[in-house]
This record gives structure tokens, sequence and C-alpha cells, in this order.
């Protein structure tokens, strides 16, 4: 299964998630993909990543879901799915949870700092 002996299950995992973002993905698919249980994958994730694997796969859908926001046109409910994210509704509530603000109101702010530099 490991093209490269050197590829931890860490890492396994962020390609996997940097891959499959935009799918739907659950924990088992990423346990699957490192070969290792639940508990081991959260351990290691969270001493390299400072997160848990679905901790991080949220705010790395987030991070590209503000690239979009930023410098794209798209409809909310397409960055949503582009990201992974079933439910614009669930997408917009994960958002303003973490960021603190809506995808609106944070696409209207960085906006402006885009054109202004």
């Amino acid at each position: 299964m490991h093209q490269n002996s050197e590829q931890s299950p860490v890492d396994s995992v962020l390609e996997y998630i940097h891959t499959n973002y935009s799918r739907k993905i659950s924990l088992e698919d990423l346990t699957n993909c490192a070969h290792i249980n639940r508990v081991t994958l959260n351990k290691q994730f969270q001493e390299r990543c400072g997160n848990t694997a679905m901790g991080y796969l949220l705010s790395h859908r987030l991070k590209v879901a503000c690239d979009l926001l930023t410098h794209t046109g798209m409809k909310l409910d397409e960055i949503a799915r582009a990201t992974g994210f079933e439910y614009d509704t669930y997408f917009i509530r994960q958002f303003k949870a973490k960021k603190g603000i809506s995808p609106t109101k944070y696409r209207n702010i960085t906006r402006k700092f885009a054109t202004a530099q």
C-alpha cells in the first residue's frame, strides 16, 4: 500500500485531505487511509498539526473557502459544495463559528483589501 516508506500516517492523511477535501470525507476514510485507528491518528495529528484530523479537514476547507470568497465571484452555495460542505447553511455556520464573521462580510472586507493592494 505504501509507495513511500518514509510517509507517516499523518502525511498520508494530509495528502488525502488536500486531494479530496471537496468530497464527503468521514473519519473512517481518514483512518483507512492512514492504516491506524482513530485514537492514534488524532494523537499523531494533534502532535503535528495542533488539531484532530477532522478539525484539520474543517480548517483546510475554510482556508480554501476564504480564497474563493476573496478571489472569485462564486456564490456561497457553490463555494460550500466546492469545499466539501453538503449544505451552504452548514458552511455558513461553521465559517461564522471559526472566523467570527459571515462569509459575505468576509468577502466584502477581503475584496476591499485585495483591490486596495
